[in-house]
This record gives C-alpha cells, structure tokens and sequence, in this order.
C-alpha cells in the first residue's frame, strides 16, 4: 500500500468519528417527573432522564441556573437515571433538560420539563356554568375565581401530569378576577373531573392550593325517572316533604337537583319498591329557601357519573308567613329578639317606678288628711 493511500485511510478514520460527534447524532433522550410535574410544596419528586444503553453518565440542567448541572450514573446496566428532589421549594421550580453520555460524547438535550410548586396561595372555586349535569355530546364553561388577586388561572383535569390550559384573568365588576374555560363535547366514556389553580406572572411555576375537585355529569343516556312530592308539592312553612324519585329500570343512585340552586345535588341510593325503584329526599323542617323547582336523575351502579335525562320539573311552594322558623336562630332574629326582651325590660321597669311613685303619693295623702283631721 502506497503511503500516499495509508494517509488518506488514517485521515478518513479520523474524521469520520469526529464528524458524527459533532453533528448530534446520538438522540435526545427522554425526561419525566414522578409522581408528576405539579408538586405540593415540601412533597418529593424524582425526575426521570432515558437514554440509550450504554450511556455512561446523565446530567440534569435547570435553565437558567448558573450552578452546573446535577450528574448521575445510570441504575444497573439500564437505560436511565433519576434525579431526586427530597422537598419541593419556590427554589426548585423551574424548567429542566437533561442529556446522556456515551463513549461517542454527549447527545442533544431533551425536550424541557416545566417543574411547579403548589399551595403558595389559597385555593381558588371552580364552578361549572350554567350546571355540572351536562347532556351527553354537550357543552359546558368551568368558572375557576379568586379573591387574592392572582393573574392566571389553570384548568387541569385528573389524570394529567402536567399544566394544561391556563387563560389570563378577568376582573369581574366586584373585582374578583377569574377565567372561564370552556368543556366539551362531554361524553360518557371517561370520568370527567377537574381541579383549578391560580398564580401570579411574575413566578409562573408558583401555584395555589388545587380547587375542590369538580366533577361533570353526563346525562341523557338513560330514560328520565319520575318525581313526584309526598304529601303534596303545598307545603306550610315548618311542615315536612318529601321528594320522591322513582324509576323501573335497575337502580344505583338517585340525584336530586335544585334548578338555581348554590348546593350541590343530593345523592341517594336506590331502594327497590313496587314495580321498579325509589329514593325518598325528606326536607324536615320546611323553610322558605326549600321553595323552587327540582329535577332528579338516575345513575347505575357501575356508572355514578352517567346520568339519565332529568325528570319532568317539581315545583315545590312553601307557604305561610315569610317569618322565619321558631327555631331559625340567624343574626337578624336574634337581634329583633333582643330588642323586644329590652323593650319589655324597660316597659317593667317604668310600671315598677309608675307603681312606686302611686304608693308614696298615696302614704303621703293619708298622712295629710291624717294630720288635718280634728283630735277628740
């Protein structure tokens, strides 16, 4: 072989390696959080970081940081490695890339991991306009509000791992801000819950508290039960109702719900009776807020969150005086109570002093005439 070929083979040799290092060719690797991206504060985390085998170390970065990144050798002969935080901070959150070693250099950095700290604030209320019971294929806005002053809102449902839809706040005319983020189409092939968190622009990845969760209900996929009031759908203030929701079909749960209504639905489980199954939904003592009108639903078993269409609408009415009930212990009769126990108190007093000023102008008559009379 000429020196001439012996040069050129040594120099392709060279190159070559040199060259696919310097490309990027090793793939980036694969990057998660365990149990999940959105961590409550002073709970652990562990961030995952895949290769491929072979890898002989790992590093994790946080963008922005100028401390060098954490280096770890990857578990067993495996393919990956994992960076473990003990306690969540404000100082851990952030975004993170991580990338591996092999004995051809290091690959290409991977996709980021955004990292958020919960519980900084109090947690906001999401609500579900106009209902959470919405018909199957439709539609609905979740209404997530705050009244700390937080600037974004995030929408997450259960089961996601990490942030999902965050809007910027609306200030409603009180000066609540919120977000209205809109649902659908709902269907009945997933349990459909949602949880909402709120924080401020200048620290993105510092949240609130999580909402209560909220949770959908699809309905009219079973025939609609009946509703119908026991004794009647009259009531005087102070007597006693009850709702009764009745259906042929197998029964789970029945639901009651108050069209308007700031509570919830009433659950109750089915009972077999004639020819089908009931719920009974006592109201004891009746009040004037019990006035309304009232639907109710049925769900099976296996399904607590499909819901049948609605029963026809109950209009139940509450008479007698608007007063409030002898055992209605709000501020305002305590109030009117005390005023009229002073009243009586001071009208006592008065007939007390009235009574005494009678009987000494009366000791003093007597001792008048006493003393005019003439001595025997």
């Amino acid at each position: 072989m000429t020196p001439t070929l012996t040069a050129l083979l040594c120099l392709g040799l060279n190159v070559g390696p040199r060259t696919r290092v310097q490309a990027g060719t090793l793939p980036k690797p694969t990057i998660w959080a365990e149990p999940g991206s959105v961590v409550p504060r002073g709970s652990p985390v562990n961030i995952w970081c895949q290769g491929t085998l072979g890898a002989q170390w790992y590093r994790l970065q946080k963008h922005g940081s100028s401390v060098p990144g954490d280096t770890q050798s990857p578990l067993g002969p495996g393919d990956k490695a994992t960076f473990s935080i003990p306690a969540m901070t404000r100082q851990r959150t952030g975004m993170y890339r991580c990338s591996y070693h092999s004995p051809t250099g290091w690959s290409e950095l991977s996709d980021p991991l955004e990292l958020v700290m919960t519980g900084a604030y109090s947690k906001p209320s999401l609500s579900a306009l106009p209902s959470p019971v919405v018909t199957a294929g439709g539609n609905v806005t979740l209404q997530c509000h705050s009244w700390q002053g937080l600037k974004q809102f995030v929408l997450m449902e259960d089961g996601e791992h990490k942030p999902s839809r965050t809007l910027d706040a609306q200030r409603l005319p009180s000066g609540q801000p919120q977000s209205l983020f809109p649902v659908g189409p709902v269907t009945r092939s997933r349990r459909w819950t949602f949880r909402c968190y709120g924080y401020l622009r200048k620290s993105p990845q510092v949240w609130s508290e999580p909402s209560d969760p909220l949770d959908l209900l699809v309905s009219g996929v079973y025939d609609p039960p009946a509703l119908l009031a026991d004794p009647s759908p009259v009531v005087a203030s102070g007597g006693t109702v009850s709702l009764r929701c009745r259906s042929r079909f197998t029964g789970g749960t029945f639901h009651l719900l108050k069209e308007g209504g700031a509570d919830g639905p009433q659950h109750v489980a089915a009972q077999p009776s004639a020819g089908g199954w009931q719920a009974l939904f006592r109201m004891d003592p009746i009040t004037t807020s019990h006035g309304g009108t009232y639907r109710c639903y049925s769900s099976p078993m296996a399904y607590p969150y499909v819901w049948s269409l609605p029963s026809g609408p109950l209009a139940l009415e509450v008479t007698g005086e608007g007063a409030a009930h002898p055992q209605d212990y709000t501020l305002g009769n305590l109030i009117r109570l005390g005023i009229a126990a002073f009243i009586l108190l001071v009208l006592g007093v008065l007939l007390v002093q009235a009574g005494h000023c009678l009987d000494t102008t009366q000791g003093e008559g007597r001792s008048q005439t006493q003393a005019a009379a003439p001595h025997p």
